[in-house]
């Protein structure tokens, strides 16, 4: 049986990891170190019709088998995105976190939902940075390479360059294609969905 150890990864990890050892179809161990870790990857296990088994090895240990049970679970091939099928998904980010409580809670959202963007479906057809959201984009983003993920998955990445120019981030810039407000403005009103977290 495949163990993998997801001990100390943040939200959404361990699922994401979980995901991958099951499209394998064998049964599979998965390591945690907190409820709320067992909670999702065994939420998401029952929910694609397998079995789970937890144990608790240790005060913040937990060992979860994962085994196949009636179907096989549906490995999520590419779908096809909106534009292909008559629009567009936009993603706006305005900042470089979510939400307007405490700064270092608001970070760790946006680090976990660009994270799941790329493992979720449909993806997104563009990703537009304005404001603090083009900080995300640069070489000592902690999200860079989810960006760069999403990108070579196909969204394509669309940055603000008044703001770039604005926070002197412009030759920091290691994802995604520098625009300015008339394009930005285009994608937007010509889009299907905008979807600002």
């Amino acid at each position: 049986m495949q163990t993998l150890d997801a001990r100390g990864l943040a939200c959404p990890q361990p699922v994401v990891l979980a995901r991958r050892a099951m499209a394998e179809n064998e049964p599979c161990r998965i390591l945690v170190d907190n409820e709320v870790a067992v909670a999702n990857v065994t939420r998401m296990a029952k929910s694609a019709g397998w079995q789970t088994e937890v144990r608790q090895r240790e005060s913040a240990l937990h060992e979860i088998d994962l085994f196949p049970g009636s179907g096989q679970l549906e490995t999520r091939a590419r779908e096809p995105s909106a534009r292909e099928t008559g629009g567009s998904i936009v993603i706006l980010l305005a900042s470089d976190r979510i939400g307007e409580g405490e700064p270092e809670l608001g970070s760790l959202l946006m680090r976990a939902f660009l994270h799941s963007l790329a493992e979720v479906q449909p993806r997104p057809d563009h990703l537009i940075c304005m404001n603090a959201g083009v900080r995300l984009a640069t070489e000592e983003s902690p999200v860079r390479d989810d960006l760069v993920s999403l990108a070579d998955g196909g969204t394509e990445v669309w940055l603000c360059g008044t703001c770039l120019d604005y926070y002197g981030l412009k030759d920091q810039v290691r994802v995604g294609t520098v625009s300015n407000m008339y394009s930005l403005a285009e994608l937007l009103l010509n889009a299907d969905r905008v979807v600002r977290p």
